[in-house]
């Protein structure tokens, strides 16, 4: 009897540990995707290590999901769950885009421009994780929540700065060189350029959330 009466009281998922994890994983993606950009012989072995934390980060929505559809209690809005992460998830396909791209156009070396931009890739990674950890208690935690999410967005701003500085320079040089550079070049800095954008896209769901909870 007792366990029939369990079974029908209200569940909350652990969504926040499995946010955590997520976060995790991200910022794995994003130091492998940052080591990539170091040049040297490693740049196989670290593809395919952010491609094996992007099916990792895929398998911890999936469970995201599964969990959304069966709890009765969440601890915010569902639709904010859902949003917030497939954002993140959103994030570390990104990274593995980028990490493909370079595969793909056999790049062996990096502007430093690229480099920067592979920074701001984990600076970001590194605040979102902060930030997720901080959700289990958005109201003692908003004020830090927020001053993350500038961080992200300045971060997002700077990293803009250094594409199109890198771009101008790739340009200048593929001028008198090959044109593959500078197309090769293009799509590199493109995708780092979308990585950021995704990661402060999650900097956005998160101060969403703080917004209607606080």
């Amino acid at each position: 009897m007792l366990q029939w009466f369990h079974r029908l009281m209200p569940r909350q998922g652990d969504f926040f540990s499995l946010f955590e994890r997520h976060a995790a994983v991200m910022v794995g993606a994003a130091r492998a995707l940052r080591q990539m950009l170091a040049s040297g012989d490693q740049i196989i072995l670290r593809c395919q290590e952010v491609v094996a934390l992007e099916q990792e980060a895929d398998a911890i929505t999936r469970e995201v999901l599964i969990l959304l559809r069966t709890t009765f209690i969440t601890p915010f809005d569902r639709a904010d769950i859902k949003s917030l992460i497939t954002a993140m998830d959103d994030s570390v396909d990104q990274m593995q885009q980028t990490a493909k791209a370079i595969i793909l156009f056999e790049a062996q070396t990096f502007d430093p421009e690229m480099r920067a931009m592979g920074d701001a890739v984990v600076a970001c990674a590194e605040l979102v994780q902060r930030a997720v950890a901080m959700l289990a208690n958005v109201g003692k935690n908003a004020a830090e929540l927020n001053e993350i999410g500038l961080q992200i967005t300045r971060i997002e701003g700077e990293a803009d700065e250094i594409h199109d500085r890198g771009l101008g320079l790739l340009y200048q040089k593929a001028k008198a060189g090959d044109a593959i550079d500078f197309i090769r070049g293009n799509e590199i800095y493109n995708h780092l350029e979308n990585t950021v954008d995704r990661l402060d896209d999650v900097a956005d769901e998160i101060q969403g959330i703080v917004i209607e909870h606080v």
